[in-house]
This record gives structure tokens, C-alpha cells and sequence, in this order.
């Protein structure tokens, strides 16, 4: 117990003091722990070892502990919820959903991918937001509540993938340690696709192994159908579903005849499912895919981050170091089984798609790889201590580190302005954005991300915003923001400049402002600026409420 606390903490205190190589995009060790004091890190590691001990002791068994499981995945992401929108695709993913609320779900199954703007998403998780918009009002809530629920059922769908290829305490260890993933955690909170993506491939996977290994048309349909959604939610899902001829093969001991009859029923199923969907919008998947090859893929080689920033300090060590032991004891056992959950990793190593974004989705794989090499440590006690150790310290390094970085963030502007509004009833408010004095991103897409975090009506001015030209939007890494352009919903109505409250969004404190705008606030005192920035993202959004004087 002492030598893996000893561990524990040099592994962390060395990732902390090598936290300059940390080149993740959005959570660098090196601005997150910016501000932490070497000897306060070190306690904070103390405690969260003592307290992983303690819950290392404790002992619960049966159903009782998968219930445990998802209660405390659900808990730990709420605590997380308070956290502003770090990455600008929200305000895309915002747009699609508003528009299914706004005109209902037949409007935008026709309209999604041409009058609705599609980029590279997929349809069914902006439908998802969309009907929680209409069901449960307008609400960054309740969609923070749905994608919870979804990374706990992740869990527990780990937990059972786990339990059916192998045993009851693989997979519960693989639940386990998807909780010791500080960057999947920091995601949960956000309006964006991956972690709904990461559930539903999952979900395809448990019930694929299901159907092949057992059989039966409802299995089958299930399996089918858990398919196609995954297929739905986002392209890259498109990519590691190649783990369905895997399963198919991993499981041939049953026989040739009743394996591939099973895989033929899966296979028809999602077809015909599948087959729908593309005949009504082949020429939107046609344009994607397209975009994917010419711009995305190829960027991926200039947005990539390094392995050690994605197995070191974006996931924990542990999980890493025993992912890796898993592949020996695998081949020691000639476990056939296990190409099903590496098989993924492999895909994404050979194609070496660095970033860790983009392999989010298979994190529940490499959760299960981990719990498979934990079986190295034979006795039950230091399993117990080791997982414990490596959530409780994934945990910290979210609540102590991520978190309060993107409290101080510009973004976290965007989230107090939108409140604020709502806590003066501001009613109907202009707003008005500046161009952005050091970043490609087109400002617009500040708006939509407002409307996330205000109940209020806004109203959408261009007369101040900026253009580029389409050889240059072409070559941007934020190309997306310039095409898909302002939402439609927010354009101005008739009566403007009747509204009692405007606001501006600008990216720096003290930018000049235009004649128009001068002209438009003069009557009006500022009442309220949100102005905390950083110099870590060259986007920044500064806001600023004036109102009737």
C-alpha cells in the first residue's frame, strides 16, 4: 500500500514539475496548474491518497455497486456543470438544437444539412438537444443533465461489456477507471456531440457482442439499431464501428453457420435503417465527407497533440501503464476476446490520429484494456487501492486544475453575461460584436453561445461585424465560423433600437468602437462588464451591458 501511494504521488509530482510538455489544445498542465504552488499540489496528493485508502477499504457487493457506480460517475460531472462552453462548437451544436425548438422536429429533419447548417455533424445529437428544448425549456441544464446520464451509462455499459467477455470484476474495474480520465470528465459539462458519440458506440459494441454471442431476433434488432445510432452521432464513430467484423470473428468458436447468420440479421438491420437516412440526405453526407478528406483529415497532422499529453496527463498513468500490461497478458493467454477491445486503439495508432478529442470515443475501450492488465496484480486489496487512487486524483486534477482554469477563461464572460441578463429581466436585448483584434474565428459565433446562457431575447446587429474573403476562409483552422454564418433566428426585427438593454462583445478591454454603435449607446450607461481574460487562447470575448439611461 505505501509503494503504490509512493508511486501515486511521483507520478503525479513528475507530471506537475514536466507540465511544459503538456501540448493539449484546451487543457495544458501547464496553464491549468499555472497558478498551484508546487506544496500545495503535493498536499492536495496526499489527501486524495488517504481518502482513496479509506474508499479502497470499503466493500460493497451485488447490484448494489453498478448502482453505486452510475450514482457516483452522475455526481462527480454534476459538480463540473458550472463550468462555461471552452469550446466555440458549441455555438454550432446551440444553433441546430434552437432550430429544431423553434420550428419542431419535421422542420428540421428536412431542413437539417441545407436551411440548417450541418458542417460535419451528424443529425441525432442536435435532435436530442433539440426535443430537451422543447420538452424542458430552452436550457443549458438540461442538456448538462442528459449528457450526464449518458457518460454514466457509459459506465455501466463498460461495467457490462467487461462482465460478458470476461468476468464480473473486470468490468467493474473498467467502469471504475473510465472515472480516472481528467480530460473526459472536463467534456461531460459541454454542449458538444462526443460524449453523447462515446455512448452510443458503446452501446453498440455491448449490444453487438450480445447478439453475436447469443443470438436472437431481438438481440439482433437491438444490436442493429444501437448500430445505426452510433453511425448517427458522429463520423468518427464511422471509423472504429470497424470493430463489428472483429466481434463477429472473436466470437467464431460458436460456429461459422450460427455466427455469420447472426452477423447477416445485425448487418440487415442497420442497412435498412442506415439505408434511409442516406437516401434522404446522400448529397449532405456526400458534401461532408468530402470536407472531412480535403480540409479536416489533413489538418489533423497541424492540430495534432503528442502521446505523452494524451496517455500522461490527459488520462491517468496508471490507466496507460496497465492498458500496456494488458497486451502481454492477452498474448500470454491467447485471448482472442481482447482484439475486441484493441482494436480501436490500433486503428487510431496506425492512423495516427493525435489528438485526444478525436479518440474520446474509444476511452471505454482503453478503460477495459486497463481492467484487463490490472489482473497482473493478484491481490484483490491493491486493485482496489490502485483504482481508487487513480479516479479520487483524477478527480482533483479536474476540480483543483480544469475547472478553475476555465473560470478564469473569456468564455466564463460569456456564461456571467448571459445570467446576468436573466437576473434584470432584461427583456429584449441588441447585441452588438466588435471583430476580433487576434484570432481567425469569426465573432458571430459569440452570440449563439449568449443565447445558451440567457432566457432573455436577443437581437443580432452585423453592422459591426467583419468579413473575409473566401480564399481566405478556406485556409482557416476556424473555417466553420465564417460558414455557417450568424442564425437566422436572431436577425433584427422591425422596432430597432427600441430595446432598453445592449450589449457588446468585443476581444479586447478599451477596443475602438464604431461610429454606429457610438451612436446607437449614446443615451445608455454601462451597467455591467465582464471582462476577465487570459493569454493562453487568442479568442476572447469581452462583454459589456449598457442600458437605457
Amino acid at each position: 500500500m505505501v509503494l503504490i501511494s509512493l508511486c501515486t504521488l511521483a507520478t503525479l509530482l513528475g507530471l506537475y514539475n514536466l507540465r511544459t510538455l503538456d501540448d493539449n489544445r484546451l487543457t495544458s498542465w501547464w496553464w491549468v496548474f499555472d497558478g498551484v504552488a508546487p506544496f500545495t499540489f503535493f498536499l492536495m496528493l496526499v489527501v486524495a491518497i488517504a481518502l482513496a485508502y479509506g474508499i479502497s477499504r470499503l466493500s460493497v457487493r451485488g447490484h448494489g455497486s453498478v448502482l453505486l457506480l452510475f450514482t457516483v460517475s452522475f455526481l462527480i460531472t454534476v459538480g463540473l456543470w458550472q463550468q462555461p462552453e471552452v469550446n466555440i462548437d458549441a455555438a454550432r451544436h446551440f444553433m441546430q438544437a434552437k432550430y429544431l425548438k423553434l420550428h419542431g422536429i419535421g422542420y428540421f429533419l428536412g431542413a437539417w444539412g441545407n436551411e440548417i447548417p450541418a458542417w460535419t455533424d451528424l443529425p441525432l445529437v442536435p435532435l436530442i438537444h433539440g426535443v430537451i428544448f422543447q420538452v424542458f425549456g430552452e436550457s443549458r441544464l438540461g442538456v448538462q443533465a442528459f449528457t450526464s446520464l449518458l457518460f454514466s451509462g457509459t459506465v455501466v455499459l463498460t461495467y457490462l461489456i467487461g462482465k460478458t467477455l470476461w468476468s464480473r470484476d473486470i468490468g467493474l474495474y473498467a467502469g471504475i477507471l473510465l472515472l480516472g480520465m481528467p480530460y473526459l470528465l472536463a467534456q461531460v459539462p459541454l454542449m458538444m456531440v462526443d460524449v453523447a458519440a462515446m455512448f452510443f458506440l458503446t452501446l453498440a459494441v455491448f449490444f453487438t457482442v450480445t447478439a453475436i454471442a447469443r443470438g436472437g431476433t431481438l438481440l439482433c434488432l437491438m444490436a442493429a439499431v444501437a448500430i445505426t445510432l452510433a453511425l448517427l452521432a458522429k463520423y468518427s464513430n464511422w471509423l472504429m464501428l470497424s470493430v463489428v467484423p472483429i466481434i463477429v470473428l472473436a466470437h467464431v468458436r460458436l460456429g461459422w453457420k450460427v455466427v455469420s447468420r447472426r452477423a447477416a440479421a445485425v448487418a440487415a438491420g442497420v442497412l435498412v435503417l442506415m439505408g434511409v437516412f442516406l437516401f434522404t440526405k446522400f448529397d449532405v453526407i456526400a458534401a461532408q465527407i468530402s470536407l472531412l478528406r480535403s480540409f479536416q483529415l489533413p489538418a489533423l497532422g497541424r492540430w495534432g497533440e503528442s502521446l505523452l499529453s494524451m496517455f500522461f496527463f490527459q488520462i491517468h498513468p496508471f490507466i496507460t501503464i496497465f492498458a500496456v500490461l494488458s497486451v502481454y497478458l492477452a498474448i500470454k493467454k491467447k485471448d482472442i476476446k481482447y482484439a475486441i477491445i484493441g482494436w480501436m486503439l490500433l486503428v487510431m495508432m496506425v492512423l495516427e490520429l493525435r489528438r485526444i478529442r478525436y479518440m474520446l470515443v474509444l476511452l471505454p475501450m482503453l478503460a477495459l484494456m486497463a481492467a484487463y492488465g490490472l489482473e497482473i496484480v493478484r491481490r484483490v486489496e491493491y486493485r482496489k487501492f490502485i483504482a481508487a487512487s487513480t479516479v479520487v486524483t483524477a478527480v482533483l486534477i479536474v476540480t483543483a486544475g480544469y475547472l478553475p482554469f476555465f473560470q478564469r477563461t473569456s468564455a466564463n464572460n460569456i456564461k456571467q453575461a448571459g445570467e446576468y441578463l436573466d437576473s434584470i429581466q432584461a427583456g429584449t436585448a441588441e447585441v452588438y460584436v466588435l471583430p476580433q483584434t487576434n484570432s481567425s474565428v469569426n465573432p458571430v459565433v459569440a452570440v449563439p453561445t449568449l443565447d445558451l446562457f440567457t432566457h432573455q431575447q436577443l437581437v443580432y446587429h452585423a453592422e459591426t461585424g467583419t468579413t473575409q474573403a473566401a480564399l481566405a476562409i478556406a485556409r482557416l483552422p476556424w473555417r466553420w465560423t465564417w460558414e455557417v454564418g450568424s442564425p437566422g433566428y436572431l436577425s433584427p426585427p422591425g422596432t430597432t433600437g427600441s430595446a432598453s438593454t445592449v450589449v457588446v462583445i468585443q476581444s479586447e478591454v478599451g477596443q475602438t468602437v464604431p461610429d454606429l454603435l457610438v451612436e446607437r449607446i449614446n443615451g445608455y450607461h454601462l451597467e455591467k462588464e465582464f471582462a476577465e481574460t487570459t493569454r493562453v487562447f487568442k479568442y476572447q470575448t469581452i462583454v459589456r451591458i449598457y442600458r437605457r439611461s
